[in-house]
């Protein structure tokens, strides 16, 4: 059985993530979507509102998908839940440099473990959480960005 671990801080999960998350559930039997908790980073949703959030969008959709938290060195974590496998997103050549970089690391420290890149579907390439968050606060739609609990969580959050 190939495990694989999806990191990220998914604050807000947007529809590249979905995206990444059903071709990884495709690729490997299990996936565990982990949610990185930095205290450094100011997060617009708490790890347990993202928690909630992806258990009521993904679990019901992908049965070999399971959401977790994690804190500390990702490859540690990863051996901690006998993951062989990390899958990345990558949607430019920016975000290929800095991941190709902690995936060296990580080779480097778990040489078991090996990384996966994954580039989202073309009409996602674009999107990120920090855009998404963005258009949000200031009153643009993010229809069609995100899954519809999570719009409707931040036109929450972002009433005036």
């Amino acid at each position: 059985m190939t495990t694989a671990i999806y990191p990220g801080s998914f604050d807000p999960l947007t529809f590249g993530h979905v995206d990444i998350i059903e071709r990884s559930t495709r690729l490997f039997d299990k996936v565990i979507v982990a949610i990185l908790t930095n205290p450094q980073k100011a997060a617009l949703f708490t790890v347990k509102e993202r928690t909630e959030l992806m258990h009521d969008i993904l679990e019901p959709r992908f049965p070999n998908v399971e959401i977790d938290v994690f804190e500390g060195l990702l490859v540690d974590y990863a051996k901690q839940k006998k993951a062989q496998v990390i899958v990345r997103g990558i949607r430019a050549i920016s975000d290929y440099e800095y991941e190709f970089q902690m995936a060296l690391m990580n080779r480097r420290l778990a040489p078991e473990i090996e990384t996966v890149f994954m580039t989202p579907a073309e009409h996602y390439s674009y999107l990120s959480s920090r855009l998404v968050k963005e258009i949000a606060e200031l009153g643009g739609s993010v229809s069609g960005l995100v899954p519809e609990l999570v719009e409707k969580r931040l036109k929450q959050r972002f009433k005036k």
